[in-house]
């Protein structure tokens, strides 16, 4: 920001420079005017041509960079294609390895749920059975 102000600072004081030498000068307003048009002419050729030099070096640096960025970007979408190949192929073969597996654990899965089963309804015979047997001494005991 301080430099920004230096800077405008400098322009301002160059311009009240020049404008006091102009109207302080010893020639005729033509000359004078016709002076003044001149260096304005000189500054503003000057300036277009500092913006083009510096316009086409910054276009020159671009252009050496976008093949090396165009190379990198391309290498690494390669890699990213081989990666996901890569996970294709191990999801494919984990699958694969699992399938057998998973049969096996859903088989061992419905076997206990059935030996489960058949232990709940032994265990519901033996509660109606010692209820039955509960029932029979209190009715014995109530006569």
């Amino acid at each position: 920001m301080k430099l920004l102000n230096v800077a405008l600072g400098t322009i301002a004081g160059a311009a009240a420079g020049f404008a006091a030498g102009i109207i302080l000068a010893p020639r005729s307003g033509a000359e004078s005017r016709a002076m003044a048009s001149d260096v304005l002419n000189d500054a503003w050729d000057s300036a277009v041509d500092t913006y083009e030099r510096g316009s086409q070096a910054i276009n020159d640096r671009i252009a050496g960079v976008r093949p090396d960025v165009d190379a990198t970007t391309d290498e690494l979408r390669a890699k990213v294609d081989l990666a996901r190949e890569r996970m294709d192929q191990l999801r494919d073969s984990l699958s694969s390895a699992v399938a057998p597996e998973e049969v096996e654990v859903a088989e061992a899965a419905d076997e206990s749920v059935e030996e489960a089963e058949v232990e709940v309804e032994a265990v519901e015979e033996a509660a109606e059975e010692e209820a039955a047997e509960d029932e029979a001494i209190d009715e014995e005991d109530a006569e």
